[in-house]
């Protein structure tokens, strides 16, 4: 898990959620044969959050890209029958069907969900391109998905500061800079 998760994980924890970094997802042979990559690796997904008393586990993908030009709303857009690119759960169906399905088994069978339990799909941007976070939250939403943006995050990281002592990095560093 790399910091950035961190500080997600951080923040959904605080938000009521059990949550799980790294999460790899077992896929059959034939699964593969589905996607139509058959030496692919198992999906990892960053940060797998339960939170029991709605039933829902969020499937999260976190990218910071403080550095970088941000998370750009083209590349989410962008459909792909056989799961290419960065985004492969947001832009290809039958991939993301494929993995959520195998998710839930795996789930349920170590006794972490139910099969009454419903996955959302999320991500979590450090930054995105050309400020382009309503239009990326508007994109999310009406694909039934979840976005944390920069300014979403920023907000949650500011709570933070108002919460008791916690022996926790962002914890911390949130009250430091939240310091008069």
């Amino acid at each position: 898990m790399d910091y950035f998760e961190g500080i997600l994980a951080t923040l959904l924890r605080a938000d009521g959620y059990w949550v799980h970094p790294s999460y790899k997802v077992n896929l059959t042979t034939e699964d593969k044969r589905k996607i139509r990559k058959p030496s692919m690796p198992r999906p990892e997904i960053d940060l797998l959050a339960f939170k029991s008393s709605e039933n829902r586990v969020i499937a999260l993908e976190a990218k910071s890209y403080f550095d970088s030009g941000g998370v750009p709303l083209s590349q989410l857009q962008e459909e792909h029958d056989v799961p290419e690119g960065r985004y492969k759960l947001f832009t290809s169906e039958r991939y993301r069907k494929i993995v959520f399905e195998k998710l839930l088994e795996q789930l349920t069978a170590a006794g972490m969900a139910s099969s009454s339990t419903q996955i959302k799909l999320g991500l979590a941007a450090g930054n995105v391109y050309g400020n382009q976070s309503d239009q990326i939250s508007a994109f999310m939403q009406a694909k039934g998905w979840l976005f944390f943006s920069p300014e979403n995050i920023k907000e949650k990281v500011e709570d933070l500061a108002r919460m008791g002592y916690e022996n926790d990095p962002a914890i911390i560093t949130a009250k430091i800079l939240q310091r008069k």
